[in-house]
């Protein structure tokens, strides 16, 4: 099989189902954000080679975001064989957040995003998850989308706040807090 196809050469792609919609359509950027997402926890689970736990939530994360994502490149009124995101994955993500958070000094201000590569790219994957989360509210707007893809994402990008603490105090990494003029 070919991996190109040329069908959309015109500006158009096919959702699950066989509908074709133009690629500017907000179903289509929801789910081609949560790709771009899940290419950058690819990159956390990189350099989380080491922490076996860490490497596991980051995987099953993943294979939630193919899941989010297959279901939002699914057109409306069609029904395929794929899991949900379902509360307890959102509740992982609230317990692993209450566990790192145990070793984290108190937040008292908003931090600026750096002080290590792999600090920065914890924040990086935090705002494209924010941006998932934005794009999957605006077609929620207008088409049904399941609460819990967008609980799940709120929680994934509070998930990657707290990790960029985390991987701070682990590279030995300064957190520059925000002091407003």
């Amino acid at each position: 099989m070919k991996i190109y196809t040329k069908t959309g050469d015109k500006g158009s792609t096919s959702l699950l189902g066989g509908e074709r919609v133009s690629k500017a359509n907000v179903r289509i950027d929801a789910y081609g954000t949560v790709d771009e997402l899940n290419s950058f926890i690819g990159l956390l689970r990189d350099f989380s080679a080491d922490n076996a736990d860490r490497k596991k939530l980051l995987i099953n994360i993943q294979e939630n975001l193919f899941t989010i994502g297959s279901i939002l490149a699914t057109a409306p009124g069609k029904k395929f064989n794929i899991p949900n995101i379902e509360d307890a994955d959102i509740l992982l993500l609230e317990d692993e957040m209450d566990k790192m958070e145990t070793a984290l000094p108190p937040l008292k201000n908003f931090i600026l995003p750096g002080g290590h590569q792999n600090v920065s790219y914890c924040h990086i994957a935090r705002t494209i998850c924010r941006r998932a989360e934005r794009k999957s509210i605006e077609l929620a707007a207008n088409e049904e989308v399941d609460e819990r893809i967008i609980k799940y994402l709120n929680r994934l990008s509070d998930y990657l706040f707290v990790l960029s603490r985390k991987v701070s105090i682990e590279m030995n990494a300064e957190e520059i807090p925000w002091k407003p003029r």
